[in-house]
């Protein structure tokens, strides 16, 4: 929703009303780029507002949630000591930090959130939580006694997991793809379930987090979650 600029730079606990008018008046404010003039209002959620060439922080309860296409080769994490592609790195400064929900290893793709709510991201990877995770698996090695080994409830970390839902789409000449939902998240499930299957993975892609589609989205690609995606994904 587009308020006054000098509203927003005053809730987000810059300066005073009168001031940020101040700032404004003296070209230290942009929208999109552009200079701002007083009067002008903007959208924090859609707009990339500078104060002094740096991103308008957060107002104090304000929540940002977006749905990242994950490339393959980028690292699900906000840095890395080897100099690897992040997921922070294909994001703009304005959106400030959001940290990744869950992981995506460093070559699968597909759908990641990444947020600054603490309370959402718990809530989703908590594991008494289970929120269903689908998964577009292409592999080789296909036989038919694959499919019932892939359904099966394995152990994972000393735990035995629920027994996903697998579904195939095609398979020619011991090569296929998959689809399949999990309700866990352990630690490269997807990869080891096929590896207990005796199938080899060629790609995997996420392609839904509970009520939540990647879409049309393509890699490195990211959107805002609107306030009923965040509603609903604190409802699964």
């Amino acid at each position: 929703m587009k308020e006054r600029l000098q509203k927003l730079i005053s809730a987000a606990g810059l300066c005073s009303r009168r001031r940020a008018e101040e700032w404004i008046a003296q070209g230290k404010v942009t929208v999109n780029g552009d200079l701002a003039r007083l009067g002008d209002s903007a959208d924090p959620e859609t707009d990339a507002i500078l104060v002094s060439g740096e991103p308008l922080p957060a107002a104090p309860g304000r929540t940002t949630t977006i749905l990242l296409y994950k490339p393959r080769g980028a690292v699900t994490t906000l840095s890395d000591e080897k100099g690897r592609s992040t997921v922070a790195e294909l994001l703009p400064p304005e959106l400030g930090r959001l940290y990744p929900v869950g992981r995506l290893d460093r070559f699968s793709e597909g759908l990641l959130l990444m947020t600054n709510d603490g309370a959402l991201a718990q809530r989703l990877t908590h594991p008494a939580e289970e929120v269903d995770k689908t998964y577009r698996l292409w592999v080789s090695g296909w036989t038919d006694e694959a499919l019932p080994l892939l359904r099966r409830p394995l152990v994972l970390d000393g735990k035995k997991i629920q027994a996903p839902r697998v579904e195939l789409l095609w398979q020619r000449n011991g090569v296929c793809e998959l689809e399949i939902t999990i309700h866990e998240g352990r630690n490269r499930q997807i990869r080891r379930m096929a590896q207990a299957a005796g199938l080899t993975v060629t790609r995997l892609k996420r392609v839904a987090e509970g009520p939540l589609r990647l879409g049309d989205l393509k890699p490195g690609q990211w959107r805002r979650l609107t306030e009923a995606e965040v509603a609903a994904l604190n409802e699964s």
